[in-house]
């Protein structure tokens, strides 16, 4: 990665990265795709080694942090296929019940990078819980190529249980105050508008870059929402003005920002469409969000 620079690569490099990660393209045809910008030195393995996410080097908030205890669990989701793995986290000797967050995966399962989402998001005073969509294949297997394989397998209904099984989990647990939030990337963001629809309960919504929901369901949403979308993401960005009309018709409380010059998963360090500036100031804004919608 080192030998490459983000702003060397062009645009469509990212494009063409953003249609294999979303499964529109298979690996086949986006190693040929991508053998057209591997000139002037740059070798496709060397393209794609700078695309595929970092894990190693990358980590905020490290799995054995002494500020946190943290632990996976499993909660109970019958009609999801359960029971569900998940990673539980809460800051160490928090004297009171603290707002809950269920931290929502991308289209792959529970990798590491969402993970140590879940972790700054306890260690910013909330109990969190990141479930694995992948628990009834067998868990996140390792590797996002064969994540995303997996998780294209689940039946959409009973993958979307799984979520509203973990806010009736993490409502009810012993630590948490009885609010609960959500926060969920690409696919994660798609199932934290769902969440908000289903669930009149939910205390807050951040969807980062997710699809939208149908707009005659928007009348159903109780939470408030913060929205958080990428100007470069052409594809789900386009669906924003309709949403946000609806949401302005129905009186709904919300937040939208509109990042400009960034990518689609902007927000995740580990890939180099992360963009510093905008990461850091949707996740204060994040934050602050929950700490006045959950406290």
């Amino acid at each position: 990665m080192d030998q490459i620079k983000k702003e060397d690569i062009k645009q469509e490099v990212f494009d063409l990265y953003d249609d294999y990660a979303h499964s529109r393209m298979d690996r086949l045809a986006f190693v040929k795709k991508l053998s057209l910008y591997a000139v002037g030195g740059l070798t496709v393995p060397a393209l794609m080694s700078f695309l595929m996410p970092d894990y190693q080097g990358n980590t905020q908030i490290k799995a054995d942090d002494p500020r946190l205890k943290s632990e996976y669990i499993t909660y109970p989701s019958p009609n999801g296929g359960g029971p569900i793995k998940a990673l539980l986290s809460k800051p160490v000797g928090a004297k009171k019940k603290l707002g809950g967050i269920i931290v929502v995966h991308e289209n792959r399962g529970l990798n590491p990078y969402i993970e140590d989402v879940a972790r700054r998001a306890a260690l910013a005073g909330f109990v969190t819980l990141a479930p694995d969509g992948l628990t009834p294949l067998g868990g996140y297997p390792g590797n996002d190529d064969e994540g995303r394989t997996m998780q294209a397998k689940r039946d959409k209904a009973e993958l979307e249980q799984n979520f509203i099984d973990a806010f009736t989990y993490l409502k009810g647990h012993k630590d948490c105050n009885g609010k609960v939030g959500v926060v969920g990337f690409c696919f994660g963001g798609g199932i934290s508008n769902m969440m908000a629809v289903r669930l009149p309960e939910l205390a807050a919504a951040v969807p980062y870059y997710g699809g939208q929901p149908a707009l005659e369901d928007v009348p159903k949403i109780k939470a408030p929402l913060m929205l958080h979308y990428a100007s470069l993401d052409t594809r789900i960005t386009a669906g924003w003005p309709a949403y946000e009309a609806a949401l302005k018709a129905n009186g709904k409380k919300y937040q939208g920002f509109v990042y400009e010059g960034v990518n689609h998963g902007f927000h995740n360090d580990t890939t180099p469409r992360y963009d510093k500036a905008a990461a850091e100031l949707s996740w204060k804004r994040t934050i602050d969000f929950f700490n006045e919608t959950l406290k």
